[in-house]
């Protein structure tokens, strides 16, 4: 309890505000507020709707004060918490009721292909069973007997039934990852031979022997035992066709973000364009960095300050467009000074940054010797009993926070980090005994998207825009997009390039030499 208590006391100490701060605050929001504005009529059309994310350790609004905060800000000032300000439109209601909408239609195709493909295997496996069992209830006594050669039979179908099941389970009952947008060609492919198969079979049984009510049972088994060998090799061309065809790497795909320019290179084998998208997505949340939209609020409030200096005096009546060529040309005298602007303000981010980071690695330092001699005081006093990891990273907390809270708001981090993920993390290191070095590795490197909790992703619903069909296979030179609310993914295609490789033989002999020494030698 008390280290809780010391928690919320650390936190209160923030919470004091001098009349000045108050006023920026109140002015940078009047001043960020238009922007926002103007970028959400240029939003796209999909429209992900998203629980209001846990209250994190810092406000979003810490990022936009940064520039003008330093060393001892902390002292007087903070950022305002847990407020927001949205608006919404009709024309932003009518697309969420067209995304719900969407999102229905989407579920009923899913529950509707599943649904065929279950009844589907489930006559494909009770087929060749009604062959064998249709003959013994209808006509019985007309039966010639079999014997031996029938019993032989009536095993090979179990255990070939048998395998065909568990093959089926393997291949085709899996838990979707996605919902795309199309169709699986292949798999819809195989859906309708197996069912074209399954028809005619049935239709050659009725017609040659429950028509004829034919006597002789073994040709009858062998029958059903054609249909499972047939069934089993249609289930090996699935598998060549849906697992082993996209194995081989045939190109080489180029994934951009939008926003910031970060990009990776992955290989795929041959694939359609909604399910190289599909992989293209599972990787994006692996290798690409968490997208953090405070990085790009500083070059925005760069240009923006910028141009506010400019101001253009109508004259003698000139139109918008003179207005704007005189504001463009003024911009242009003035960015010969401009880069100067930006080296200092990036040394000077980089000097803040590294100070902070040394103050946060001492301090979690610091923290984790404390935890270590409480550990061993509590061994001493009582053997046996141990600090629970939740209490222990409650105590060490207070001393490291304020240093967290600094570099976190530097580096424009503290959307992504509650003080409950962090006290988590906190215990789970002290559980784990990891090293500070090992507890600091989630903040001093922004990690994948995966790393963090899914209130925090940005990017959860995408809409695939392509010029060509998306169930048409890659080829090379195909650019598609994937776009989600805040940012978009560009894929380039490339084929990977005909290699031919030569040989070229090495005589042994070529690399045997003489050596000669002369007469004239005192040995």
């Amino acid at each position: 309890m008390s280290a809780a208590m010391d928690t919320e006391s650390t936190y209160s100490g923030y919470s004091h505000y001098s009349g000045h701060s108050k006023k920026a605050h109140r002015q940078g929001r009047d001043r960020h507020k238009s922007p926002r504005s103007k970028d959400g009529s240029r939003s796209e059309k999909s429209v992900t709707i998203q629980t209001p994310p846990a209250e994190p350790l810092l406000g979003n609004d810490a990022s936009r004060a940064e520039e003008a905060q330093d060393d001892n800000w902390g002292e007087t000032t903070t950022a305002i918490t847990g407020t927001s300000e949205h608006s919404i439109s009709q024309e932003d209601i009518a697309r969420i009721s067209k995304d719900l909408e969407d999102s229905v239609g989407l579920d009923c195709k899913r529950y509707l292909g599943l649904t065929v493909a279950a009844v589907l295997g489930l006559l494909v496996f009770l087929t060749p069973i009604a062959f064998i069992l249709l003959p013994q209830i209808l006509w019985r006594d007309d039966l010639e007997p079999c014997g031996t050669v029938c019993e032989g039979l009536f095993i090979s179908v179990a255990f070939k039934l048998l395998i065909l099941l568990i093959g089926t389970w393997a291949l085709f009952f899996r838990q979707p990852k996605a919902d795309l947008p199309r169709v699986f060609v292949f798999r819809a492919l195989l859906l309708v031979l197996i069912f074209l198969f399954v028809f005619s079979y049935w239709l050659f049984y009725g017609v040659r022997i429950l028509d004829s009510k034919d006597t002789n049972y073994q040709g009858i088994v062998q029958y059903a035992v054609s249909l499972v060998d047939a069934l089993l090799f249609i289930h090996y061309l699935a598998i060549v066709l849906l697992e082993l065809r996209q194995l081989q790497p045939m190109f080489t795909v180029k994934v951009v973000r939008s926003t910031d320019g970060e990009s990776r290179y992955y290989s795929l084998g041959h694939l359609s364009i909604q399910r190289a998208a599909l992989v293209v997505l599972e990787n994006y949340y692996r290798d690409f960095t968490v997208y953090n939209p405070a990085l790009l609020t500083a070059s925005k409030s760069r240009a923006a300050k910028h141009m506010a200096g400019l101001k253009v005096y109508n004259v003698d009546g000139n139109n918008a467009a003179g207005q704007s060529r005189a504001m463009i040309a003024a911009a242009a005298r003035r960015r010969d000074s401009s880069h100067n602007e930006l080296y200092y303000e990036e040394a000077d981010h980089e000097r803040r940054v590294k100070k902070r980071r040394a103050r946060l690695v001492v301090a979690v330092e610091e923290a984790f010797t404390h935890i270590k001699r409480l550990q061993a005081e509590e061994q001493q006093k009582a053997p046996g009993e141990m600090m629970d990891p939740r209490e222990a990273a409650q105590a060490i907390f207070p001393s490291m926070a304020r240093a967290l809270q600094k570099y976190l708001r530097t580096t424009r981090q503290q959307q992504y980090h509650s003080m409950e993920s962090i006290l988590q993390h906190l215990s789970f290191c002290i559980t784990n005994n990891m090293t500070p070095k090992a507890f600091l590795e989630r903040y001093l490197n922004p990690g994948p998207t995966l790393q963090y909790d899914r209130e925090r992703w940005f990017s959860k619903q995408w809409t695939l825009v392509s010029e060509e069909a998306v169930t048409s296979g890659l080829q090379d030179g195909i650019v598609f997009v994937l776009k989600c609310l805040d940012f978009s993914l560009v894929v380039n295609v490339k084929k990977i390039p005909f290699i031919k490789l030569s040989e070229e033989f090495i005589d042994p002999k070529s690399h045997k030499f003489v050596l000669r020494l002369q007469s004239e030698t005192s040995v």
